[in-house]
């Protein structure tokens, strides 16, 4: 299964035989606009003939689009710009009756003005048809198309997370040596010392007692520098985040938390180096988790 990105965005446009009355083509178009999103926060934004279609559309998009901030526009348009739809003679005797009608119980109702009357008349011109089935036809032509654009968005970013899972394997392999290394050197620096020290006491302390509480402290200390289990744990989340890359799906909440995991080992890392190669390898390891976020946030 793929890995889809939340961002994408498509269009599709068809025309369509207008009704007999208005004697002009018409123009079926929709656009849908997706961004990254925790939930998916779906707004439309309808031409005034298409607003008794809205709960088919938001039906459509939350079969295919499960995360996302989308945004999907319908409109409906004269295949002519110009065109200006005309109001019929019995029309205008209708509207004209009505208004006499208003009047003569509302003396004070204001008058059609000719932008009220070409609004009816083009508002009853669209309303004659039914522009479910088309708009059905368009919404999932263009659905398709989405969808298609989030999978090759989501395919270079997998590939990328991909990338930078090397990177810090490669770093985590540069850091492993260190640690025996880091350790042993610390374990004879505190034994350094501890000669220093028994030799400013003058056999007041009793040499037996004196190494084994220094043995205790070296130890102490190298177990609490000692950044094996961090690097383990690190290896682990790597494991699961290319598993869940090959799985595909629905995958994108579940690696912001194994990012977030990430980011707590490298931190930790870095507060427990005792050298400047392994502060090194933690800093670029933060710099490569934090590229890693950014990109897993606009995965679905």
């Amino acid at each position: 299964m793929a890995v889809y990105s939340m961002t994408g965005y498509a269009s599709a446009q068809r025309d369509a035989a207008a009704p007999a009355e208005s004697g002009n083509p018409a123009r079926l178009g929709l656009e849908i606009r997706a961004v990254n999103g925790r939930f998916l926060d779906l707004n439309l934004r309808l031409s005034e003939e298409l607003r008794t279609h809205e709960p088919l559309l938001r039906e459509l998009v939350q079969a295919r689009i499960k995360r996302g901030k989308v945004e999907l526009r319908a409109y409906l348009e004269s295949a002519t710009a110009s065109t200006v739809a005309e109001p019929s003679a019995r029309m205008l005797q209708r509207l004209g009756a009505l208004q006499d009608s208003v009047q003569a119980w509302l003396p004070d109702a204001r008058a059609l003005s000719v932008a009220d009357i070409l609004k009816l008349a083009a508002s009853e011109q669209g309303g004659t048809r039914d522009w479910g089935p088309a708009l059905q036809a368009l919404a999932s032509q263009a659905l398709d198309a989405l969808v298609e654009s989030r999978q090759r968005e989501g395919e270079r970013l997998a590939a990328m997370l991909q990338g930078h899972i090397a990177q810090l394997r490669q770093l985590a392999r540069q850091a492993g040596p260190l640690v025996p290394q880091m350790v042993e050197q610390h374990r004879q620096r505190f034994l350094e010392r501890w000669k220093e020290a028994m030799a400013l006491t003058d056999g007041a302390i009793a040499p037996q007692t004196a190494q084994e509480r220094a043995l205790t402290e070296a130890t102490a200390y190298a177990i609490r520098i000692d950044v094996a289990e961090e690097l383990t744990r690190l290896a682990s989340h790597l494991d699961e985040i290319e598993r869940l890359l090959k799985k595909g799906g629905e995958v994108g909440k579940r690696l912001d938390f194994l990012i977030q995991e990430l980011h707590r080992e490298a931190n930790t890392l870095g507060s427990k180096s005792a050298t400047l190669e392994l502060t090194r390898v933690s800093v670029d390891m933060k710099v490569l988790v934090e590229q890693m976020r950014e990109q897993v946030q606009n995965l679905e």
